[in-house]
């Protein structure tokens, strides 16, 4: 799956992931793919106890084909492009998966989703899955690599969507043993199924939209690749065509990256996993005021005025004080900043609507300025760098800078880390979840016969009793 060449073809990369069997991965790349599938199954469980994860199982039971594809959470089942639908929207449902950061997408939420149900469809091994995962991380995330990600957010799309029907595609394709010719056909198909934009970061009502980024490039996926298992054509030339992805979407477009390079790591190492639930860009910003606050430890009274440096595309659109729904509170810089001062950045539930009005997190929101800091413009997307001042009551002030935060590849969360990751999810969604069994599953990833004896343990026995909103993270995700 490696190519020495400057560019290549739509055909030439699909027949690199044809080819692809796990025999190419060492066991640094195995346990990448399984610390990846538990933050994942993790991600999905919360989501599922979020009003969007509960309404789209209410359109699946209504909407959706029968099948033997696990609705996590809920412990029903449907069709696989439905239930990828569902997962990947409740992956995506509290802004705690994973991130490429080379295409400012969400990988995971759509390539894992795809995979896991299309895969419990067919009974694929955890060995298959895994084949799948690999290919559609490089699919998505070169596919983005390539379009110039920056330029297409700056545009107004969002990425996840965009990128992610080439990524499902490639991971369902795998699955269903297409040779190069269906695969690129089936990427001819995607061609006419991406999309997504980002008007619900400039809305504070009406944002469910944008969860649902992580499931419909999921669904849309499986349903290329299916279509062309049975013949529907497609055009051969979907990325880099006349009128293909690159020339309409494209902005800074460098074909080369979509070949993987020989020495190239697979971009699922390039992931950032997310200790905190809000937008990935502004986690270098909370790490910036650990170190400003003494480990959050600073009375917020003290606090004067608070001056927050960084890059245009976190600064120019994300500057919302007032907003009114958890995905507005999650993308705003201020009411960021105000809740990890307020409550430290591991309390989920301060982006919960019942904190919106919350004295404690406002009163921190009128205190914060923000400045466009251009030296950092050149290192996105790579990394998301920002400053922070904190100017106190007794005339002292305190900065930081954050280049790479918690969780990114230079400095990413331990195995260790994810799991208390789960764990916190796990006990604050559902206690009664088999996060144990699920672990067990998860390190026999590659030799299970069966992938469904890991996805039908992902249920929550008290699903149907559940509130809408997580409660407070415990200790343990400290």
């Amino acid at each position: 799956m490696t190519n020495s060449s400057t560019s290549i073809s739509s055909l030439d990369l699909a027949g690199g992931f044809v080819d692809f069997t796990i025999d190419q991965l060492d066991a640094a790349d195995v346990a990448q793919l399984k610390k990846l599938m538990l933050d994942h199954i993790a991600c999905v469980l919360c989501g599922a106890a979020q009003p969007v994860g509960k309404h789209l199982v209410a359109w699946a039971a209504e909407n959706g084909a029968p099948g033997q594809a696990m609705l996590f959470g809920s412990g029903r089942s449907a069709g696989a492009a439905a239930a990828a639908l569902v997962n990947g929207t409740s992956a995506h449902g509290y802004e705690l998966d994973d991130t490429h950061d080379g295409s400012m997408s969400h990988p995971g939420a759509v390539v894992i989703s795809t995979a896991l149900a299309l895969g419990a469809e067919r009974g694929a091994s955890g060995a298959d899955i895994m084949a799948a995962i690999t290919v559609g991380y490089e699919a998505m995330a070169r596919t983005g690599m390539a379009a110039g990600s920056l330029g297409i957010v700056t545009a107004g799309f969002h990425p996840t969507a965009l990128f992610g029907v080439f990524g499902a595609t490639a991971a369902a394709g795998k699955l269903l043993s297409l040779n190069a010719e269906g695969l690129a056909q089936a990427w001819g198909l995607a061609l006419s199924m991406a999309g997504g934009v980002s008007q619900f970061a400039f809305e504070p009502k009406g944002t469910m939209v944008k969860r649902m980024h992580g499931g419909l490039p999921a669904h849309n996926g499986i349903m290329a690749a299916q279509l062309a298992s049975v013949g529907v054509a497609g055009p051969m030339q979907a990325l880099e065509g006349e009128f293909g992805f690159l020339a309409m979407y494209g902005r800074d477009v460098d074909a080369t990256r979509l070949a993987r390079q020989d020495g190239d790591a697979f971009e699922f190492h390039n992931i950032s996993l997310k200790p905190y639930s809000c937008c990935r860009k502004f986690h270098s910003l909370i790490d910036a005021l650990e170190q400003t606050t003494d480990g959050f430890a600073l009375p917020s009274e003290s606090i004067d005025k608070i001056i927050v440096r960084g890059p245009e595309t976190a600064i120019g659109q994300h500057l919302m004080r007032r907003p009114s729904s958890v995905m507005a509170a999650q993308y705003s810089m201020p009411y960021i900043v105000g809740a990890s001062l307020a409550y430290g950045p591991r309390r989920y539930d301060a982006y919960g609507e019942a904190h919106h009005e919350d004295p404690k997190i406002l009163s921190l929101i009128d205190r914060i300025e923000s400045e466009h800091d251009a030296t950092f413009d050149p290192l996105v997307p790579n990394k998301m760098p920002h400053g922070v001042t904190l100017r106190l009551n007794d005339g002292s002030s305190r900065e930081a800078e954050v280049m790479d935060s918690l969780g990114t590849p230079v400095r990413p969360m331990s195995y260790d880390e994810v799991r208390a990751k789960a764990e916190a999810l796990v006990a604050m969604t559902d206690p009664d979840i088999d996060l144990s069994g699920i672990i067990a599953r998860i390190d026999e990833l590659d030799s299970l016969n069966d992938i469904r004896a890991l996805t039908s343990l992902a249920v929550s026995p008290n699903y149907d009793k559940q509130a809408a909103a997580p409660q407070a993270a415990p200790e343990a995700a400290e």
